[in-house]
């Protein structure tokens, strides 16, 4: 059973920048694209990024293209998201997530709980 846990979320200015950090259990990373879906207030959870078991494949949201980028160390077995130029748009709150459809936009089988992101104009 994957548990994932995020961290590093936290209030900046429009323009800055944050670095959220998924740590998952076990000693081996499964063979799971892994991403990251956001739920700003008042609406829908929405996808945002998946990255492919390898690192090989990559799928961002036209909304974070060209400003957020994802990676993955499996000997850390934790996925990271860099986010530069934050938008107040980018209010949300971030979820990490796993599972087989994640590249094509399908939510995770598996989640974590969740790390604000705060963008002030």
């Amino acid at each position: 059973q994957v548990q994932l846990a995020e961290s590093g979320g936290g209030s900046v200015q429009a323009g800055g920048s944050l670095r959220l950090s998924c740590a998952a259990s076990g000693r081996i990373f499964g063979n799971y694209a892994m991403g990251w879906f956001r739920q700003p207030p008042g609406k829908e959870r929405e996808f945002v990024v998946g990255i492919s078991w390898s690192g090989g494949s990559t799928r961002y949201a036209d909304s974070v293209k060209g400003r957020f980028t994802i990676s993955r160390d499996n000997a850390k077995n934790t996925v990271y998201l860099q986010m530069n130029s934050l938008q107040p748009a980018d209010t949300a709150v971030y979820y990490c997530t796993a599972g087989p459809g994640i590249l094509h936009g399908y939510r995770g089988d598996y989640w974590g709980q969740g790390t604000q992101v705060t963008v002030s104009s």
